[in-house]
Order: C-alpha cells, then structure tokens, then sequence
C-alpha cells in the first residue's frame, strides 16, 4: 500500500556539480563564508558515507525513501570498538508467557509494498540524504534528541507527555500493542511520538533510557509520515545514543522490518483501527536488550555493553506520548499526540495503548501491578486508564494541543 505522507521539495541534487551544489547548501538558510559552505558540505558528504554502506540491493520506497540492503556484519553497529570484527548475535528465548499464537511472516512498511525484500543475510536500512543533514541543527547532533530532558515529574525543553508508568522494582523488559496514527505536526521543529520507554539511572546526567515506538518527525525524516523508531541513550542524550542506526550502537539482525521507514496502514478517526506489538526484554544469557515489532519479527539487540545502570535491569517502564512545543511563550502548538483527540472520545477516535506487561527477573512476562499516570499538561494531552478481559491493562491518551481549554 502506497504511503500518503507528504514529502518535501529536494533541496539538493546529487548529479549538480560541485559549484551549484556549494550555492545549495548556502541557500539552506546559512550565513557562511564560501569556503566555510564547502567544508561543511565536504562534512556531510563524510558522515554520508559512514552512514550509508555499500548494498547488495536498493529498494525504492513509494514514499520516496530509498531502502539499501546492507550485509548484516557490515551495519554501521559494527563500527563500535566492542563489536569490531564481529557478526549479528542468533535471537535468544523469548519471554515466557508471551502469545504465540499471532506470529506474522511480514509486518507492513510502505517499502514492502513494491513486493520486493532484502536477501538473507543483509538487514534494510533507510538511506541518509544530504537533505536530512542539512534539516539538522548541526552534523554532530543530527539523529540526536535534545540534551536534558527529563521523563516523569516535569517537562523541560518544551516536551509534554501523557504516560503512564510503573516503577519502584526491577524490570528485564516490556510490552504492549498501541495504535498508530498519522499525527499532524505544527512546525518541522517540533514532533510526535507514542512509544516505550526503559528508563534507569537519576534523572541527572546518568539517565540510561532504551526507547522503540512510532512518530512523525518532519526534521529527522523530512516528511509527516508516521514512522517506526528505535532511541538510546547512557547519559541523559547529551552525548551518547541516537535514534535508528545512526551512531554505532544498536545491531539489527531482521532482513524485514527497516528502522525509520514508514509503517502503513494507519488508523483512521471514526474507522478502522492498526496497531503494533512492541516488546523490549533482556536476554538473561547474554544480558543484551532484543526488540520484538509486530507479531514476531525479532528486529535486533541493544548490547548490554552500550549501558552503565541499564546493564543490569530498568528501575521504571514508561508507556504513552510525547510531543516537543516549540511555540512562543504564551501559545501553545498545535501538534498532536496520538489521534489528536482526548483521551475521553475512546475506541475509534482516541489512541491507545493495551496489553501493557513487564518482564520480571525470570524472563517471564507478568500483568503490571501500580499502574500510575502523569500528564504534564491535561487540558492540551490526557491520559485514561482501566482494565478488562480482553484488553488487560490499558489506557487511551493523546489530543489536539492548541484548544480552547489549552491555549
């Protein structure tokens, strides 16, 4: 199914010559001297090529991305010095518990649409353009969130979330479903993502967070596509970590599913509705953290390595939305979380998380127990909870932002 996410004009040809595109880069909004322009264009041109590795094939996405099909053992992940010269890790055991019942062969991405899949051995990976550099703030933060953020008492940097939570013991992991929305998104320096979090350190500077979700993200992708997303961070995203594979960190090991590409279909207000399984575990052999997407697509492991307190278990497990307001003191934005509307509308019309479980100390997947929930601002984004039969532990959250109640 094609992708209807909008794309923007493409500032920069690959085929101009080197004159015009230097004149490119100085009309992206920079003030620098010529030949500042061109050492910072000889920049992205390197980081370019640490980013992107050479494939066996390339497929083109209807959206537009191009999704090159890289040999596993030669993902960026193996640039880090603890991994040099190694190979993908087999999956380890699933949690116990966890229903197999729902395994799928194929999870839909807008790029499996064209019925075309990488070969064995090779991983798909969303090509980096010169575009997506450029829309970043510099090279050296590009696939980086903003440094300083905190998680459940307070919002900084203008994030807001409606989440609920669980902490106060030790957690090898988590899952839930939760539906997918094509959120709109105010400015292209603002976003929106549902997602899950586990979350160990302070939330000073030791802050360790592994996070896999959804969002539209128009300065990290360049369109209003909801997207699939991987995050991790060991020092409160200051300096380490970064979103997909953009940083020697996570290694994929699936030829099916491609980090950051967009998932198709979506969920439509007052229709049908699509969700997806997360589930995020420590192995307890190896100690690294697997990521499940979908019915049982094992995408990939964070090593255990890349994290101090993590290293060992999470001391909290987030679940819910997040949105970035970057509007002027006194205006509120507009994006949305989730549907874009309140948590109070319900099925068909609000998003949703469900089935919410953790992963105890014996690998096994447990009902949560002391579900709280914090919305930072809940006139602009709520959050509702409850539980039943068929839904376990769940809860509706998101809205519209900018309301008349949320000015």
């Amino acid at each position: 199914m094609a992708s209807s996410c909008s794309k923007p004009v493409i500032l920069i040809l690959v085929l101009l010559a080197l004159a015009h595109e230097v004149l490119s880069v100085s009309a992206a909004n920079t003030t620098l001297h010529p030949s500042e322009e061109l050492l910072k264009y000889r920049r992205i041109r390197a980081h370019l090529r640490r980013l992107n590795r050479p494939s066996l094939k390339t497929i083109k996405s209807p959206d537009g991305d191009l999704i090159d099909c890289v040999p596993s053992h030669q993902q960026h992940a193996f640039d880090h010095p603890m991994l040099k010269g190694q190979k993908p890790l087999d999956s380890p055991e699933r949690p116990r518990g966890r229903n197999s019942s729902c395994i799928f062969d194929d999870i839909l991405q807008a790029w499996r649409s064209t019925g075309e899949s990488c070969p064995r051995g090779t991983v798909p990976i969303r090509r980096t353009k010169e575009d997506d550099l450029l829309r970043a703030s510099s090279i050296g933060r590009f696939g980086r969130k903003a440094a300083g953020r905190v998680r459940r008492d307070t919002t900084g940097g203008g994030h807001e979330h409606a989440v609920g939570y669980v902490t106060g013991e030790q957690y090898y992991g988590a899952k839930a479903s939760l539906n997918v929305w094509s959120a709109k998104v105010a400015s292209p320096s603002e976003f929106s993502l549902s997602q899950i979090w586990l979350i160990s350190g302070s939330f000073g500077n030791d802050l360790n967070t592994i996070e896999a979700g959804w969002q539209v993200n128009p300065q990290l992708y360049g369109d209003d596509c909801p997207r699939f997303f991987t995050y991790w961070t060991t020092d409160a995203y200051q300096e380490t970590g970064c979103y997909n594979l953009f940083c020697a960190g996570f290694v994929q090991t699936n030829n099916k599913i491609a980090i950051g590409a967009a998932i198709s279909p979506t969920s439509v207000y007052n229709g049908r509705q699509f969700d997806i399984s997360l589930l995020i575990w420590k192995d307890p052999k190896h100690g690294h953290w697997w990521l499940e997407f979908g019915g049982g697509l094992i995408v990939g492991y964070w090593p255990s390595f890349l994290f101090s307190h993590l290293a060992m278990h999470a001391s909290m497990v987030q679940f819910g939305g997040e949105i970035v307001n970057t509007q002027p003191s006194g205006f509120h934005t507009s994006t949305q979380m989730g549907s874009g509307g309140f948590a109070g509308e319900g099925f068909n019309r609000a998003a949703y998380f469900r089935n919410l479980q953790i992963v105890d100390w014996d690998n096994s997947l447990i009902p949560l127990s002391n579900l709280q929930f914090m919305a930072d601002h809940p006139e602009c984004y709520g959050i509702q909870g409850g539980s039943n039969r068929a839904w376990g532990n769940y809860f509706y959250y998101g809205g519209p932002g900018r309301n008349v109640r949320c000015p």
